[in-house]
């Protein structure tokens, strides 16, 4: 049994465990079946890599995704670990089940439903294993938003071998998905490791939609790195990717209906790019291993909390600033209520709570850090965190109760008939051939909204449909729901929260460039490594991260062995491209 630190050092280049590592690591070492819930870029990974490479045996991982499999085995192969996979679309399977059985494997990823194959059990028989890694372990949950069936079916494997210890991981989980979690896959109470779900590096900013494409558009502007723009159709994906390639940046789209090569191809360039912006539906994403992704945007609604904070969690992985905007309407609202009565009724209850909660997110006068860290049981969070938009510029409460009323009325009115450009027009009295063959000129509502009130009527009816005051139905008319009775008798009130005016092309995002002090040194690295990953094939971030480029411009090694001590190289790094880079660092003196 080697040492975990030593490897830690040698094959990685880090000095030592970050946050709950150790105690992960050490748990594995011990034999115990573990739950680690980490939030993404604090290390998962290595958490089962380090032990693959101390214990004897080799580590089955179990992952849901073939092409998130294939970037974590080009990562793992990087640093010298013997990995491979086992997948529907190798081609080298026998080659891979004969290393395997001779003990030349440290690290076997494979799919949950290979691995509850009764073959598959078989073939584990065959060979030494030291670890069971589990990763996206949520899946496994019904109460987890993004349930897969087949990890239900890991338990007799892992039974089977119970000797082998079995490490469960996962970024996203509230406390019923962790107690799911546990008992599912048959991991002590006690043997839970819980790190915070604090991103502190990603500022979050959520805002009404009014203009996706330039909204997003001057995100891309002010976040020159990569990003993606998460929409919520196909269609929408194809329509906003073509209009974000007029900007000239790189830009791909992503989504199911496109054919397999042309996805493999688009994830592929996304996935080697410094500077490429990819437009996805929520299929894209756990499939990726991309830590230098600056900014991710939310064309519209997640559908749900846990959903928000994985998709946001895919930025800034390497510990640099990055930045998460979420634009939303109170459509994404009425299509997520009618999505919900779609649903088994067993499933509704939990499902109306979870877009409840997105509710009181974007609604919120709250540092929305404090709301996230809280849904996810962090009771004990400060009440300003610095870094979101509710923080840095807070917004105005204003007491909109009776411009709510009015608006109420207007569609009682008119007869639950009319969309909101239409009732918005009656309460501001405004004469149209439409008002006047329906009458409606002589309703007591026409007119009754002016000054200060009309400003806030695009406000009020956005958090009118979000309560389920209104609905639209099949017509795209507005009517009432459930909320509206109270709200119109006076029995509730309505308060909104009116963010501040932004300037369009105000302060760069918090992404900003990977060179912010402008250092040539470093751009001259980053042109190396450009260049090393179009000979090897392999994604710039897998060669360095930007932080080790930054460290080696700001220090300037002068040999292997200094070079060697900067955190993020190791040893099989080191030897690969240790003399190029210093070969640019000596040139630039």
């Amino acid at each position: 049994m080697a040492d975990p630190v030593e490897i830690l050092r040698s094959t990685f280049g880090f000095a030592g465990f970050r946050g709950v590592q150790d105690q992960v690591v050490g748990r594995v070492m011990r034999g115990a079946n573990t739950l680690a819930v980490m939030p993404t870029g604090a290390g998962k990974s290595l958490c089962y890599q380090v032990p693959s490479l101390a214990l004897e045996g080799t580590c089955v991982v179990v992952s849901p995704l073939i092409a998130l499999m294939h970037d974590q085995l080009r990562a793992a192969e990087a640093v010298g670990i013997r990995a491979a996979t086992l997948t529907s679309v190798d081609e080298n399977r026998e080659e891979t089940i004969q290393r395997f059985r001779a003990g030349q494997l440290d690290l076997l990823y494979v799919a949950p439903e290979r691995a509850s194959s009764e073959h598959f059990r078989n073939l584990l028989s065959q060979a030494r294993l030291s670890l069971f890694a589990i990763d996206e372990a949520h899946c496994v949950s019904e109460w987890g938003h993004d349930f897969r069936p087949d990890y239900r079916l890991l338990r007799p494997l892992l039974d089977r071998f119970e000797d082998v210890p079995r490490l469960a991981l996962t970024a996203t989980a509230d406390a019923h998905t962790r107690a799911d979690i546990c008992e599912q896959l048959g991991i002590p109470h006690e043997g839970m490791i819980v790190a915070g779900f604090d991103r502190p590096n990603i500022r979050y900013t959520i805002q009404p939609r009014e203009n996706t494409t330039r909204q997003v558009m001057d995100v891309m502007a002010d976040n020159p790195g990569p990003g993606i723009v998460y929409v919520q159709t196909r269609a929408g994906v194809e329509k906003l990717a073509e209009k974000l390639a007029e900007t000239g940046r790189p830009v791909l789209a992503y989504h199911a209906g496109l054919d397999p090569q042309v996805r493999r191809r688009n994830q592929a360039a996304f996935v080697a790019s410094e500077d490429m912006v990819i437009v996805a539906t929520v299929a894209f994403g756990m499939g990726i291993d991309k830590p230098d992704v600056r900014f991710v945007a939310h064309a519209g609604l997640p559908k749900s909390i846990e959903g928000y904070y994985q998709e946001t969690g895919r930025a800034g992985r390497d510990g640099d600033p990055a930045v998460a905007h979420l634009f939303w309407g109170a459509d994404d609202f009425a299509r997520a209520r009618q999505r919900i009565g779609e649903v088994e009724t067993g499933r509704q209850p939990g499902e109306r709570a979870r877009l409840t909660a997105l509710g009181a997110l974007v609604e919120t006068a709250e540092c929305r850090r404090r709301i996230l860290l809280r849904h996810f049981g962090e009771e004990d969070t400060p009440e300003q965190c610095g870094n979101c938009d509710n923080c840095l510029s807070p917004p105005a409460a204003v007491d909109a109760g009776v411009v709510a009323q009015k608006f109420l009325s207007a569609v009682f009115r008119t007869g639950m008939m009319f969309g909101t450009g239409y009732i918005e027009s009656v309460l501001l009295g405004q004469s149209s051939e439409r008002s006047l063959m329906n009458g409606h000129e002589k309703l007591s509502v026409f007119g009754i909204v002016s000054g200060d009130e009309a400003a806030l009527l695009k406000p009020v009816s956005r958090a009118l449909l979000l309560r389920d005051a209104l609905r639209t139905n099949a017509h795209g008319g507005l009517e009432f729901g459930p909320a509206a009775k109270a709200i119109l008798k006076g029995e509730t009130g309505l308060k909104l929260v009116l963010p501040p005016k932004r300037d369009r092309r105000g302060k760069r995002g918090a992404a900003g460039g990977a060179n912010p002090i402008g250092n040539p040194l470093f751009e001259a690295l980053r042109a190396k490594r450009r260049e090393i990953a179009q000979e090897t094939g392999l994604p710039p971030y897998v060669i360095f991260h930007d932080s080790v480029l930054r460290d080696m411009a700001m220090s300037k090694p002068t040999s292997l062995a200094e070079l060697g001590r900067i955190s993020g190289v190791g040893a099989r790094k080191l030897d690969a491209y240790g003399s190029e880079f210093l070969l640019v660092i000596r040139e630039a003196a």
